[in-house]
């Protein structure tokens, strides 16, 4: 059975598919075993021959290199860049919580570490019809750490402590902080790296400039001790 590690971020766009293919990368490359898994993902592409495209998947497999097949990463994709819960509603393909822990367990089963990436941020519905399902459910359920993945930029440490202070409620464990798109001797950006561990007590664990290749300051000894 595998060692996990959820991703979740302040909100969505803010990089948390290419910090997870960075994140798998890295482990990949030091010789472990390690896979990736998204339970829904929503805004793909259709193929020629009309079926979707899993995109996160697809750019997670592509960076890191891994030989997982795509079919096992992600069992709920949808075309409507919209919340998962939506898109589903629209496309008439509700998430079910069985298939989760079904085909989660069959990728826990097969490797010995997994990424698991969240839909947009931590209180993002999945489901929300006669059935609720939403990310924290699902960090609950599989006993899941997570990492929180926030721009660096001007307003992170709102949203950055919002959340910490949301998933402390829950009672869902942080392992720490990784700053995307950040600018080196930034004043703002150091400031915000700062800010963010004194008010929630967590270690920025990389800062992640755009177009990097790999984790600085998070070498794969180190990150592989944040899976549980």
């Amino acid at each position: 059975m595998s060692k996990n590690l959820f991703i979740t971020g302040t909100g969505t766009e803010i990089g948390k598919t290419y910090i997870a293919g960075l994140l798998v990368k890295t482990l990949h490359e030091s010789g472990l075993d390690v896979a990736y898994y998204k339970a829904a993902m929503s805004g793909n592409d259709r193929r020629s021959d009309g079926t979707l495209i899993p995109g996160d998947a697809l750019f997670v497999k592509e960076i890191s290199g891994i030989s997982q097949s795509l079919a096992s990463m992600c069992p709920y994709v949808y075309e409507h860049a919209v919340s998962p819960h939506l898109a589903a509603r629209i496309e008439g393909q509700p998430v079910r919580m069985e298939v989760i822990e079904q085909t989660f367990h069959e990728v826990c089963h097969e490797h010995d570490y997994v990424v698991v990436e969240g839909s947009g941020g931590i209180t993002c519905p999945l489901r929300y019809d006669e059935e609720h399902i939403s990310l924290a459910d699902i960090v609950r359920r599989f006993n899941l750490p997570s990492v929180l993945v926030a721009d660096a930029g001007l307003g992170t440490i709102n949203g950055v402590v919002l959340t910490y202070e949301y998933m402390k409620q829950k009672n869902l464990p942080l392992k720490g902080i990784i700053f995307n798109n950040f600018h080196p001797h930034a004043v703002m950006e150091e400031d915000n790296r700062l800010m963010c561990e004194k008010l929630t007590g967590l270690d920025v664990l990389s800062c992640v400039s755009h177009g990097d290749k790999n984790l600085p300051s998070l070498p794969a000894e180190k990150l592989a001790a944040l899976f549980c």
